[in-house]
């Protein structure tokens, strides 16, 4: 069998200029595929992080007090800053992949990303788009902590008739599930119980698992009644007081209490996604 011959008049021809792509995206379609991608790329820059953090224990360590929420918090805020700094170029690849399009990351990184690596830090928080948009997980660590404690919380949970997710969110953005935390302000156990409030709850020993739990439910119980079961209300009442609310007509615009709320409130939708 002979072999076929190509006659090609002008070589050049065929690279003179570049195949024109007409994508079919609208430019909304196109800024949401942006986002997906430098989503991934942040998502593959984070599992790239705790592998080479995991023989430490993590950014900050094992036994620092909050280290496993901090190293989750710092390494999502620093694998979102390096994707949108288009420091491995995946997005850009799976972009163009799917558009036939060039991705200008710088573009869509202030939108997206909040401008700078310092904002990214300074942020360390879920704010109001991410806990609404996004769930994310707490720390494995933690977990197990809230796993032994899971009885109680369901005790509680009837006897008050408070939700077992709202209650395991409140625990694990209070304490990560450490029944001996103490906080700087000297709030103590799982549910953060301050001397004062322990007592009046009839919380004895602050550092018992089932008191402490027990106090805490109660209290937001009555919370939740106060606010006619508004729980952002209540929330932000547990965090800074009722008389901030009142103060404010609503949420206090204080940054710790704003964070606390929407941080909360994504574990929550991890618990109910899960069905725990």
């Amino acid at each position: 069998m002979k072999g076929l011959s190509l006659k090609i008049s002008n070589p050049n021809k065929q690279i003179e200029k570049p195949i024109e792509v007409k994508s079919h995206f609208s430019e909304a379609k196109k800024r949401k595929l942006a986002k997906a991608s430098m989503d991934f790329e942040s998502l593959l820059t984070q599992m790239m992080l705790k592998s080479m953090t995991k023989s430490t224990g993590g950014l900050f360590g094992k036994e620092g007090y909050g280290s496993d929420i901090y190293n989750t918090l710092f390494e999502t805020e620093i694998s979102k800053y390096m994707s949108r700094s288009e420091s491995m170029g995946v997005a850009s690849m799976i972009y163009k992949k799917i558009t036939g399009e060039e991705l200008d990351v710088s573009k869509f990184r202030a939108e997206e990303a909040g401008g700078n690596l310092q904002n990214a830090l300074q942020g360390l928080r879920f704010n109001s788009t991410e806990s609404s948009g996004k769930t994310v997980a707490p720390p494995v660590s933690a977990l197990k902590r809230l796993s032994k404690i899971e009885p109680i919380i369901e005790k509680a949970s009837k006897k008050y008739d408070v939700s077992k997710s709202v209650l395991k969110s409140i625990i694990l953005a209070e304490s990560a599930a450490r029944h001996d935390a103490v906080s700087s302000a000297n709030a103590k156990g799982l549910m953060q119980l301050m001397d004062p409030t322990a007592a009046e709850l009839g919380v004895k020993n602050v550092f018992d698992p089932e008191e402490n739990i027990e106090g805490g439910t109660k209290y937001l119980a009555s919370l939740l009644d106060k606010y006619d079961g508004k729980l952002d209300l209540a929330l932000a009442a547990y965090n800074a007081g009722p008389d901030s609310v009142k103060k404010y007509n609503g949420i206090p615009p204080y940054k710790e209490t704003v964070n606390y709320v929407n941080r909360i409130k994504n574990y929550i939708n991890y618990f109910e996604m899960n069905h725990e």
